[in-house]
């Protein structure tokens, strides 16, 4: 089975796609999705669906739901008449002691190779192979076409799964751009932390490799404006001041010359609101 869930939801079994257009079913389906080729306990299933106020008929319903994907994982592998795509959908989505797992039998998962992909490019980071790192980076985040799972309706699993996909994709942006700067891509980058920054309003990472871009283009002011908005939004939507890092990174552009202001300073500088 091959799955996409950085974005649409998409499940192909045999070339042909057993995505359910009911939302319930998309639920259970993109669970199983982000936990493929593992067991995914009922209860955890159910407490998906209805967030802690299952009705007396919880695992019958679901039961419903694993049968309905059963026969678009059935229909797509085609059917003789001996049933056997019926036993092989059972082989696809398997039912173990207390769950379900999904058995994707070596089929692609986009999630797996964004994080093979940012493994590699972390890799390079470390070794100081910046335009590596950056060419590994850039193809792991060309792997997302949207939001996570951007079409299913989450309950309390999925959020919180949907909420650690974000966050991995953040880190691999933000090493990234870290790897673009210490390649001098200064000017280019300057577009696509405009629109970050203005998403992103508390993340001081992203700030900071704003504030190097710009002061590396001769932009210092605008730099230290930057600075200044950040600072406000922390305080305003957080009740925090700028960490001690980014606060030191706007000394230096304030004391030095573009060339003396070093992409990231060793030190982290992300929090995120």
């Amino acid at each position: 089975m091959d799955i996409d869930v950085l974005g649409a939801l998409a499940a192909r079994e045999n070339g042909l796609s057993v995505t359910p257009t009911a939302p319930k079913p998309r639920q259970v389906l993109a669970l199983l999705a982000l936990h493929a080729d593992q067991a995914v306990p009922v209860s955890v299933l159910i407490e998906e669906l209805w967030s802690g106020r299952p009705p007396r008929s919880a695992r019958t319903t679901l039961q419903t739901y694993v049968l309905q994907l059963r026969d678009l994982i059935a229909a797509a592998l085609g059917r003789d008449g001996e049933g056997s795509a019926v036993r092989g959908a059972k082989g696809v989505l398997v039912t173990t002691p207390g769950g379900y797992r999904l058995d994707t039998a070596g089929g692609t998962i986009d999630v797996r190779e964004f994080e093979r992909l940012a493994g590699l490019g972390y890799r390079a980071m470390d070794a100081g192979d910046f335009a590596g790192a950056a060419r590994q980076l850039r193809d792991a985040l060309a792997l997302w076409t949207g939001p996570a799972l951007v079409d299913v309706q989450a309950g309390t699993q999925l959020e919180m799964e949907t909420r650690r996909l974000e966050e991995t994709r953040l880190c691999a942006l933000d090493q990234r751009i870290e790897a673009d700067l210490r390649l001098g891509r200064h000017r280019e980058l300057l577009g696509e932390l405009t629109v970050l920054v203005s998403r992103y309003r508390t993340h001081e990472n992203l700030h900071g490799q704003f504030m190097l871009a710009l002061h590396r283009s001769g932009r210092r002011s605008e730099a230290l404006d930057v600075y200044q908005r950040l600072r406000g939004a922390l305080v305003r939507e957080l009740g925090l001041e700028p960490s001690a890092g980014l606060r030191r990174l706007q000394r230096s552009i304030l004391t030095a010359g573009p060339e003396q202001v070093v992409a990231g300073g060793g030190e982290r500088l992300s929090r995120v609101g």
